[in-house]
């Protein structure tokens, strides 16, 4: 298997809190990978980390044996867990997902645009929203969209920081099985922030575990037993919050 990311001995202060503690992990080809770790353990400073939006105080991060600066932007897609866009400003669905391809909002769409947007839209059932204003969006909707911006590049590497905030059961399980049949058809490597075990059990084949530090990696049923879970969290589980096999309620 190929390493896709690399991170070796990254540590990252946000002011004079140290958010990540020497983390060394490496990320193969085709992975799911579920961060889990508690509130404000760095799981998303990590995701940050990878996409050089925050500084590394050491270590090294590479993509593809690459430095980030060398990484071509269409290489990564990224669905963040706060949704910045004004849903008062006047733009459609179509606009949205087409930034993703821009990086800008577009002002004509090529016929090539409306190409890429319409065939990604309708992977995440989405192609109906297609001239919606955001404004009018719902949440389940407003995160199959981001999900769809994020992938229009045909990205290597999808990076989703709790994609299931904000949309109810039966949109996160429809979400989930896009990921997976996009992982089927597609040579992309997923790496996804979530506080829920049961999601990891289901559809990542690997988990990290952290909290500032990394506790465990490696597939769920063993990254998430009893023994690592108390490490993380200081507690096992709740009745809501289901862990693997091999770790207990309390």
């Amino acid at each position: 298997m190929v390493n896709v990311i690399e991170i070796a001995n990254v540590s990252v202060r946000l002011g004079d809190f140290l958010a990540l503690r020497d983390i060394s992990v490496n990320i193969q080809t085709g992975d799911f990978v579920a961060i889990i770790g508690p509130n404000g353990s760095g799981k998303s400073t990590l995701l940050r980390a990878i996409l050089g939006l925050v500084p590394l105080e050491s270590g090294r991060i590479k993509i593809f044996d690459k430095e980030l600066r060398m990484i071509p932007p269409e290489w990564i897609g990224y669905v963040p867990q706060l949704k910045t866009v004004d849903r008062n400003f006047p733009a459609v669905t179509c606009d949205l997902v087409t930034s993703g391809i821009h990086r800008s909002w577009p002002g004509i769409l090529t016929k090539k645009d409306h190409e890429s947007v319409s065939e990604v839209l309708a992977m995440v059932g989405a192609e109906h929203l297609c001239h919606k204003p955001l404004g009018q969006l719902s949440g389940g909707e407003l995160q199959r969209v981001y999900l769809a911006r994020a992938l229009v590049r045909k990205p290597k590497i999808l990076l989703l920081d709790e994609p299931a905030t904000g949309i109810d059961a039966v949109g996160e399980d429809y979400m989930y099985s896009i990921l997976d049949e996009h992982l089927e058809r597609a040579d992309t490597t997923v790496l996804m922030v979530t506080h829920d075990w049961l999601t990891a059990r289901h559809h990542a084949n690997r988990v990290l575990l952290i909290n500032h530090k990394l506790i465990a990696e490696g597939p769920p049923s063993e990254a998430l037993n009893d023994k690592h879970l108390r490490a993380a969290f200081g507690h096992v589980g709740h009745a809501h919050d289901q862990p693997c096999d091999g770790a207990s309620d309390v």
